[in-house]
């Protein structure tokens, strides 16, 4: 993607409410992607001093949600109802809150839904997450689906998942698993850092544009490999499907007349 490119209305489909009193007028809508990540830094420079419970500044949450391969294609309507409940699971969008987070819900990939916020506040305090952070989207992924009457995922309630026979290999497909984790997997953190680096140099006075969009390519690789590598655990979990035996044929003779 280039840093000159607008995200504009059919890209950005949800964001945070107090985006209209900061760009009047729908200025938003010919935004470039560098303005756009300009717009989500900005708490970091204006509150030089906020810092999360541990003390660090990484203040930027990423949140991507995928529908299922064989899904329908969604609206841009849709896709915003689907954005403002993951953003209020995630605890970065609270209701009637006017000092709350910045944030995007950008739709610019197909099936893909990503969530971008700046955990800084208006009022420079950090902004505290639930503790069941995963719990809370997990299920408010499962109300989604069924409102929009998507395909629903297995989880490991699933009866077939916790009867299976456990193979002489059962840790493989756990550690893939743990490996391509979209939240707290160890590629999904080396990709969110090198697309928190791109946005990073993309912004002005023009500090590499080309250095921006190689690295954006390099975390569109390891996105990629995530998916290959749950698709490759899927492919080991999947219990062998047993084939019928074939039902006995009966031989008649015929005489011809």
């Amino acid at each position: 993607m280039s840093t000159d490119e607008g995200l504009t209305e059919h890209t950005v489909v949800a964001y945070w409410p107090g985006l209209d009193f900061y760009a009047p007028d729908d200025e938003h809508a010919a935004w470039t992607s560098a303005q756009w990540s300009q717009h989500l830094d900005d708490p970091l420079i204006e509150h030089p001093f906020a810092a999360s419970p541990q003390g660090d500044r990484r203040a930027i949450f990423h949140l991507d949600a995928r529908l299922h391969p064989d899904d329908r294609d969604l609206t841009g309507a849709q896709w915003a109802e689907a954005a403002h409940p993951l953003a209020r699971a995630a605890g970065i969008e609270i209701p009637g809150d006017e000092n709350g987070c910045r944030w995007i819900a950008v739709q610019a990939q197909p099936g893909r839904l990503d969530l971008i916020a700046n955990l800084i506040r208006l009022d420079g305090t950090w902004q505290q997450q639930p503790a069941n952070l995963l719990r809370r989207l997990s299920d408010e992924a499962r109300r989604i689906e069924q409102d929009l009457h998507l395909i629903p995922i297995r989880t490991p309630s699933d009866p077939w998942v916790v009867a299976r026979p456990v193979p002489t290999a059962s840790a493989q497909p756990m550690v893939l698993s743990q490996l391509a984790d979209e939240q707290s997997g160890s590629l999904a953190t080396v990709r969110k850092l090198v697309e928190h680096a791109a946005h990073r140099i993309a912004l002005p006075p023009g500090n590499g544009p080309d250095t921006a969009h190689s690295l954006e390519l390099i975390a569109r690789r390891l996105h990629r490999i995530q998916q290959d590598l749950n698709a490759a655990a899927t492919r080991l979990t999947v219990p062998p499907r047993v084939t019928a035996a074939p039902s006995t044929v009966r031989h008649t003779t015929r005489r011809s007349l």
